[in-house]
């Protein structure tokens, strides 16, 4: 059953008639957790809701309702407790792979789902691949199972996340390609990873501009690939993919890069006039490219 139809029903059966018109804004299930969208105009219904739906959804076990927006240093968001087991971790699946996840502690959405395969089948045999913002690992995970990859190198700077992400390569048997790394990806480019990769993703788009000259570091001198993550709020009229566009490419420019832009689309939407946009980028050669570029650490 779809989720509108399922909200739907479940409005119907535990509002009052007055409220039945009212939106309960969405859920979405990471392993047998729930996590709902509920309007504060609805707060007083918020359990009810969730009994509900962990009684049409008998594999979920735990409802929660996301309480803020992502934030802070490791992109966390709060969470409270509605209905079912009291916990905030969970296993969930994708294309195969499996992922212990806590969302009280690491970032992680299903939402990026197709993205995490897209860039998998982008991946030639043979490629370096340094993942900067890794989480506990879907990107480098599902690269290493679905591609012919050298190695992927998976960086994030969450302890937590970290510790789920060697976890979970483990589980997924991908040791002999994905090589966790705890600590803030530009440090580690700067020291250990200069110009070994034909491909680098950065997908926290808080730092999508600010981190751009390491990954440009990291590619190797006869450049390669970028894949790059951007917020983009758009004013109405205003197409947020050339806007994105135009941002990477002052960016690049003002690094001095020969480059091209071989694809941007929007990945989803994070809010009223804000969507997350990928931008596929080819670096045509970093040789002109100075680490003077390179903003301090």
């Amino acid at each position: 059953m779809r989720k509108n139809r399922l909200l739907r029903i479940i409005a119907q059966e535990v509002l009052p008639p007055d409220k039945r018109n009212l939106i309960i804004c969405g859920f979405d299930i990471i392993g047998d957790i729930a996590i709902l969208k509920i309007p504060s105009c609805l707060k007083t219904y918020e359990h009810d809701i969730a009994h509900a739906l962990l009684r049409k959804l008998p594999y979920v076990k735990v409802v929660l309702k996301q309480a803020s927006a992502v934030r802070g240093r490791y992109r966390l968001r709060a969470f409270e407790w509605l209905a079912g087991e009291r916990r905030t971790w969970t296993v969930c699946k994708e294309y195969g792979c499996i992922f212990k996840v806590d969302l009280s502690k690491v970032f992680y959405t299903p939402r990026l789902s197709h993205e995490h395969m897209r860039i998998a089948k982008l991946v030639r045999r043979g490629e370096v691949v340094i993942n900067m913002f890794a989480g506990i690992g879907p990107f480098s995970i599902i690269i290493a199972k679905y591609s012919k990859a050298k190695k992927v190198y998976s960086i994030d700077i969450n302890p937590h996340a970290y510790k789920l992400m060697v976890e979970n390569v483990e589980i997924n048997k991908v040791k002999d390609v994905v090589v966790p790394m705890f600590g803030d990806a530009a440090r580690i480019i700067i020291t250990k990873l200069r110009h070994v990769a034909d491909r680098v993703l950065m997908p926290l788009p808080e730092l999508g501009l600010k981190y751009l000259p390491f990954a440009v570091i990291a590619l190797r001198k006869d450049g390669g690939w970028i894949h790059t993550y951007l917020h983009v709020f758009y004013e109405r009229g205003i197409d947020p993919l050339i806007k994105a566009m135009c941002s990477i490419a002052l960016a690049l420019e003002s690094l001095g890069l020969t480059y091209d832009i071989m694809g941007a689309r929007i990945v989803r939407d994070v809010g009223p006039r804000l969507v997350q946009v990928v931008l596929d980028i080819l670096i045509k050669h970093t040789t002109s490219f100075s680490p003077l570029h390179t903003p301090s650490l």
